[in-house]
């Protein structure tokens, strides 16, 4: 009976699993730009050495799946998705960049509701609207002025945060495919993304390290096996739960940096991020109507 609870709870598990990694990958990228690498460039190569992993581990799964313009979507949804968001991180106000990529789960309900027919019961709507809450909580000051984006880094988190909805439910409506080679077209398109992004910047890093190297093939293979569970997760998951469950990546990338970088967590963010989590377990609840 337990290892049947159990078993129903793993797609949720292996969603908040990569939210937590994520949320704790900004510290890798942060120690990479000290040994003089851009964070485009770190990203591109870190995700260039997961597509190698994941080709030397599952190259028969890879190479014996079907060709499928889903997962060329998926690829270049995820790439674009990285890329922006690494963009408007770098070159915006990262408060105001955050809570305008965090609106993906609204971007969700659309897509979901477009593409998959999920519809939601009145239930699902509010935890939806908590987890938003719970996001504006964390993330909003009254003197930062409106919510709608001033600028090109605001405009490009806000699109970010629409294609990382997208991604999500191409990656359920792409389910035929095996979770290998979607985790490979993830990887793929942020490798193409960038590649093709540098063309047009000056180069992003300063040199070869040692250091850089190791901690690059380290983060290939720990994106790797998140990619897989990701994929996992998205498969047996609706989207619009899925997506409440991965914002529990602002509270572990909040928590992560009050003790990483001793950056202070206030009142709000705790209670912001307390409602994310509420919101993340209530999502349990969320039934199509």
């Amino acid at each position: 009976m337990f290892q049947g609870m159990l078993s129903k709870q793993i797609p949720a598990i292996s969603l908040l699993a990569g939210a937590t990694v994520w949320g704790l990958f900004w510290y890798p990228y942060r120690v990479l730009g000290l040994l003089g690498m851009s964070g485009w460039i770190s990203l591109t190569l870190s995700y260039g050495a997961a597509l190698v992993f994941g080709l030397i581990f599952f190259r028969r799964a890879i190479l014996s799946t079907r060709f499928s313009w889903m997962l060329v979507w998926i690829g270049l949804s995820a790439g674009l998705c990285n890329i922006g968001y690494v963009l408007a991180m770098l070159n915006g106000e990262v408060m105001r960049v955050l809570l305008l990529f965090y609106l993906a789960p609204f971007w969700t309900v659309l897509l979901a509701r477009l593409l998959l027919g999920e519809r939601l019961a009145a239930r699902g709507y509010l935890v939806i609207l908590f987890s938003l809450a719970g996001a504006v909580v964390m993330l909003w000051s009254p003197g930062r002025g409106s919510i709608f984006p001033k600028n090109d880094a605001e405009w490009l988190g806000l699109g970010a945060g629409f294609l990382f909805a997208l991604s999500n439910v191409l990656a359920k409506l792409g389910q035929d495919c095996s979770i290998e080679a979607r985790s490979a077209s993830v990887s793929a398109g942020v490798v193409v993304a960038g590649l093709v992004f540098e063309l047009f910047q000056p180069s992003g890093w300063s040199g070869f390290s040692p250091d850089a190297l190791v901690l690059l093939a380290i983060m290939g293979m720990v994106i790797l096996a998140v990619n897989m569970a990701m994929q996992y997760g998205l498969t047996h998951t609706p989207a619009n739960r899925a997506i409440v469950i991965l914002l529990f990546e602002l509270v572990v990338a909040a928590v992560s940096s009050y003790f990483l970088a001793g950056e202070a967590m206030r009142f709000q963010e705790w209670a912001g991020g307390a409602m994310i989590v509420a919101a993340s377990l209530l999502s349990g609840k969320m039934k199509a109507g």
